[in-house]
């Protein structure tokens, strides 16, 4: 009689072994250690209390070689606190929710392009063959100006879209943390398309009346990844201004950026991007170590500019017509994969386990030297990260990075939904993904999160995380009044 079920014990042959496997490299020097202390702790034992107290009162301490080594010990101590790099804490965040008049449907969205491009069929029907397969649901949002018909992305509306994008997070922000603007030392926004004069961080110095003495940067045309661009920065300025509070405020104006033209390379955009920012407080005090909700453990930049193909593969120019939009390149995803290949061989060694790098290791010696053949062994970065935040950048991105990472359809969910509620939002749609995961309920203190952002250049950022203290979930922020409605599944076609 044939078996009913099939024969699971190789599996889990192989399972166990690998766990014992990871167990036993990863703690390598503790288990070397314990055979050397029971050792010492026997050999203590057989000499007896009598020749061990004879044996301490055969050496001879002189006071000056006591003082001397007090000294060493008390100078190696202070150099070492004295170039210990400073905690960079974030405090908290607050994302900006669009109001509900905001929202476009996809019959709305079909509808005004019907009108806008009525001369051109074949580039309404590309648009929403793009908008079946996005991944975007009917909740996302674009700014008032947009939904004119035809669109009218003045310079009042762009400034308009970008005082209630960023006021409205940075009031969340206030309300959150109870800073007031007069204690926040440094100020950093970054918006890759939309960039007046005055800057967008002196807009917001004007609003809130920050100190004539603030630091203030204002980052742009560097494409989605900008957001850990700013983390990045606001480390840096924090480790050298000491007991310092930074505000990094993250977002990206769709007013002005949206293409009215038929190239199709320029249209895609108009299918992905939606409103939305963020603003994230970092702080160096020692009074934020245990309100803080996180530690900044690492932040790996890669950029691949140096290559034509990647300078210009996320491009804005003018079409034929001279209207100026975003040319994204058939190459973007390989591009991408290149630059993710090269962030993760330096961010690897850092975050790894000894038992993964291991069989890195191995696995390359073994192509090098027997067989070029193999397959090359991909870490397992499970082992370092109990949660994943990919920018939400389209369907194919998030794809890519699963198979790629062999991540499970649960570490991508705050990517899928978020793209799925609020679409691309650019370089604020981590901050989403991480409130996604906060109001799941799932973060817990000592848990480590790894963000990992494209952009425009070509770059690809990352930034590592680790839970300061077990998150309670939230009663406010954009995903409230909807979070019980996720996950949704996302059919990989919706038929308009």
């Amino acid at each position: 009689m044939p078996p009913i079920l099939p024969d699971f014990s190789n599996p889990v042959k192989l399972k166990y072994a690998k766990l014992g496997y990871q167990y036993l490299v990863n703690h390598i020097l503790y288990l070397l250690w314990i055979p050397v202390m029971v050792g010492i702790l026997i050999e203590v034992l057989r000499l007896g209390p009598d020749e061990v107290l004879s044996l301490w009162r055969s050496l001879h301490f002189d006071l000056v070689q006591i003082l001397c080594s007090s000294f060493l010990i008390v100078l190696i101590a202070i150099v070492y606190f004295m170039s210990k790099p400073r905690t960079i804490y974030l405090v908290d965040y607050a994302c900006y929710k669009p109001p509900v008049i905001c929202r476009v449907p996809f019959s709305t969205f079909m509808e005004h392009s019907r009108l806008i491009l009525k001369d051109n069929p074949k580039s309404v029907e590309f648009q929403m063959r793009i908008l079946e397969r996005s991944g975007l649901g009917e909740e996302t949002c674009l700014p008032p100006s947009i939904h004119y018909i035809p669109p009218k992305p003045t310079m009042e509306a762009a400034r308009g879209e970008a005082e209630l994008v960023i006021f409205s997070a940075m009031d969340s922000l206030f309300k959150k943390t109870g800073i007031k603007p007069k204690d926040i030392d440094i100020l950093i926004v970054n918006c890759s398309l939309f960039s007046p004069t005055p800057s967008l961080s002196a807009m917001i110095i004007n609003k809130y009346k920050l100190r004539s003495n603030i630091k203030s940067f204002n980052l742009s045309g560097m494409g989605c990844s900008a957001g850990l661009i700013s983390i990045d920065l606001a480390r840096d300025l924090l480790q050298v201004h000491p007991n310092a509070n930074a505000v990094v405020v993250s977002t990206e104006i769709i007013t002005p950026n949206y293409y009215q033209g038929n190239e199709r390379a320029m249209l895609l955009p108009n299918c992905l991007f939606r409103m939305g920012g963020s603003a994230i407080l970092l702080s160096n005090r020692r009074s934020h170590r245990r309100s803080a909700k996180y530690r900044l453990v690492h932040v790996v930049r890669t950029h691949k500019g140096v290559d034509d193909k990647a300078y210009r593969c996320v491009f804005e120019e003018e079409d034929k017509e001279g209207k100026v939009g975003i040319n994204l390149s058939k190459d973007l995803m390989t591009i991408a994969g290149e630059a993710l290949k090269s962030n993760i061989a330096t961010i690897g060694p850092l975050v790894l386990p000894a038992s993964e790098q291991l069989l890195f290791l191995l696995t390359l010696v073994g192509r090098k030297i027997f067989n070029p053949k193999w397959k090359p062994y991909i870490p397992d970065f499970k082992q370092a990260f109990e949660h994943f935040c990919i920018h939400a950048g389209g369907r194919a991105v998030i794809d890519e990075l699963q198979k790629n990472l062999q991540l499970s359809a649960e570490h991508v969910e705050a990517s899928r939904m978020t793209l799925h509620r609020f679409g691309n939002t650019s370089s604020s749609s981590l901050w989403y993904e991480l409130g996604y995961i906060e109001e799941k309920g799932r973060m817990r203190r000592g848990n480590r999160v790894w963000q990992i952002a494209f952009g425009s250049g070509f770059k690809c950022n990352s930034a590592v995380w680790k839970c300061n203290r077990t998150i309670k979930t939230p009663v406010d922020g954009p995903w409230v009044d909807c979070i019980d409605r996720y996950p949704v599944h996302i059919p990989e076609v919706v038929k308009l």
